[in-house]
């Protein structure tokens, strides 16, 4: 062979190990070895989970060789993360594909490979979607984020029926919801945690510094860059298993709908707007609807958000705690939409004393939720029965 033959196969060769998966993924990012049903894979923010998702997809999908009847089913939050994340997102499908480049066909929600491998997107705010299709893989996508999470996954167990050795895998950044817990608790699964520190040649200079600096050692810090799942603390006003229960898809006869506001002590990144929306059954019971806060807001942009959250739900009143803000509160609500119906209440009690009652309410099925609500769930598994509270209650006005 010639010495420019050799050279030619040796830069080949070193190309091939720069682009292969199996060289440049991490070993917590390849697929676990043995019979396994679910690769469960938690991890922190920018850990890499949505990188490793696409890769495994991508190479089942390019297994089948030439002409392929493979069916997967991609599942999200919602169709628009299935697309922005999964398929069309810095780490999707569509662009780690370093051949057999797969189509993506918005209109019929499914990515196509030149060898006939198909893939559909589904959200968990449509479980029924997956009744009927059935697939050989299942790549799910933040599932401790499902709105509706026990339900879609049950659905998607029934197709998930094809093929010798039928697999699924679990990418998400933990919370201690029952579906996950029990999902760790499986034999057939396989568990894999990644920090967010592991990846910290993929991220932007300075990064994981700040939020180390700010998070580390804290809850949220050792949920979101750790990749741990935190239990719900034992004198919790709330848990969430409780809150499981209490998911309903389709609410009866509204005679009322609400918007309530809690607004920001301040401004900037850190600062949080509250803004939910619930409404009140023809027989009584409460209805969360929505949790429409919104962070780092200026005042007019929270505004925004209240109004669009009032529009979107045909609320009948919007109700705006003023102990942040008085009458500025009112006047920056009526500045964007000067017909909003406004009410306005004051706190005379701590967050504690407010929430008390309405966790009272709860454990009496007086309150339900129309889906799953992460971040406000988070909220309220953190009111501590001894009064202590460590975190803006998410904009749940407790009046």
């Amino acid at each position: 062979m010639k010495a420019e033959e050799k050279g030619a196969d040796v830069f080949g060769f070193a190309s091939h190990l720069l682009t292969d998966w199996a060289f440049q993924g991490r070993s917590t990012q390849q697929p676990p070895p043995g019979d396994w049903r679910t690769w469960l894979m938690m991890g922190g923010r920018g850990s890499g989970k949505t990188r490793a998702g696409a890769e495994w997809v991508h190479a089942m999908a390019c297994r089948g060789g030439r002409h392929s009847d493979l069916r997967i089913a991609l599942v999200a939050e919602t169709l628009g993360d299935a697309r922005e994340v999964m398929v069309d997102g810095v780490s999707g499908i569509c662009r780690i594909a370093r051949r057999m480049v797969p189509e993506f066909e918005s209109s019929r929600r499914r990515l196509v490979w030149p060898n006939g491998a198909m893939a559909q997107i589904f959200s968990s705010e449509d479980p029924e979607s997956l009744r009927g299709p059935q697939f050989h893989y299942a790549w799910c996508d933040e599932l401790a984020k499902w709105k509706y999470a026990q339900e879609t996954y049950d659905m998607l167990q029934f197709g998930l029926r094809l093929g010798e050795d039928p697999r699924q895998l679990v990418t998400t950044t933990p919370r201690p919801v029952p579906l996950l817990k029990r999902l760790m608790a499986d034999p057939a699964t396989r568990l894999v945690v990644m920090k967010t520190a592991e990846n910290h040649a993929n991220l932007a200079p300075g990064f994981l510094a700040a939020l180390t600096e700010r998070y580390g050692g804290t809850r949220l810090g050792r949920q979101e860059l750790d990749g741990e799942v935190m239990e719900d603390r034992d004198d919790a006003l709330w848990r969430r298993d409780q809150l499981e229960r209490l998911v309903i898809r389709l609410p009866g006869s509204l005679a009322r709908i609400v918007v309530a506001v809690d607004p920001p002590a301040g401004s900037g990144a850190a600062s949080c707007c509250g803004i939910v929306v619930a409404g009140l059954e023809e027989g009584g019971r409460a209805v969360v609807l929505a949790d429409c806060s919104v962070e780092g807001h200026s005042p007019a942009g929270w505004a925004r958000a209240v109004v669009a959250a009032a529009r979107r739900f045909g609320a009948d009143r919007v109700v705006a705690e003023i102990n942040q803000g008085g009458d500025m509160v009112t006047s920056v609500l009526a500045s964007v939409e000067p017909t909003l119906p406004v009410a306005t209440v004051r706190a005379t009690r701590g967050k504690f004393l407010r929430a008390e009652p309405v966790a009272a309410l709860y454990e009496q099925g007086r309150v339900v939720h129309a889906g799953r609500f992460p971040a406000l769930e988070d909220q309220m598994c953190d009111n501590r029965t001894s009064g202590k509270h460590t975190g803006k209650t998410s904009g749940y006005v407790l009046h």
